[in-house]
């Protein structure tokens, strides 16, 4: 709290420093930046923000982001509606749609199995998945969860529970690295382990 500054700009100033990746200097020039803006541009990014959190909600079908009941990649007829894509997060799905190659649908689990961190099976969109696998026609469950430790042990517990369902299930290819994260490959590696993703 700065006694120099106002009130409310002391209170943006704060919440801009809560963003991921933004210190103090970095949230006063923000701060600055709006109450420098012209009013409407400043009130579009409030209204932005606003609707961001009233309209966006999980699609019903896979969890991704959505804002009607079911998401545009779910209701796409020309998708690969047998083909499911099992990712940890919905900007999993970002990158994964750039590659240009991912005709298939997608199953957000909202996170990896992380005992340590308390988060069980229960906690994640399984037994959605499992659902969906069992009462729609999938011939496969492609398993796109991050290349480390909990993404490894979250797919084969999924392998295992998929195993009696009569399904192909299939990881991408290791053209990932080790420990690292989807968000952050590129396209081109992105590209490779979808088109040399191995079966289970």
């Amino acid at each position: 709290m700065n006694p120099a500054y106002t009130k409310s700009l002391n209170e943006l100033i704060e919440q801009f420093a809560k963003l991921p990746g933004i210190g103090s200097k970095t949230a006063e020039r923000l701060a600055f930046h709006v109450l420098k803006t012209q009013k409407p541009e400043a009130m579009a990014l409030a209204h932005a923000i606003s609707d961001v959190k009233t309209n966006i909600h999980q699609c019903k079908i896979c969890f991704n982001l959505a804002e009607t009941e079911i998401c545009s990649i779910c209701s796409d007829p020309r998708r690969e509606q047998d083909v499911i894509c099992v990712v940890e997060q919905p900007k999993d799905v970002i990158g994964l749609e750039k590659t240009g190659l991912c005709k298939w649908t997608y199953h957000i689990l909202n996170g990896h199995i992380a005992p340590l961190e308390g988060i069980e099976p229960d906690d994640l969109t399984i037994e959605a998945l499992i659902k969906r696998v069992r009462d729609g026609h999938i011939k496969e469950v492609v398993m796109a969860t991050n290349p480390n430790l909990e993404g490894d042990g979250t797919s084969l517990y999924i392998h295992s529970l998929l195993h009696s369902l009569n399904v192909k299930v299939t990881r991408l290819a290791r053209g990932l690295p080790a420990g690292s994260t989807l968000e952050f490959a590129s396209g081109s590696i992105l590209t490779d382990a979808v088109l040399n993703r191995s079966e289970l």
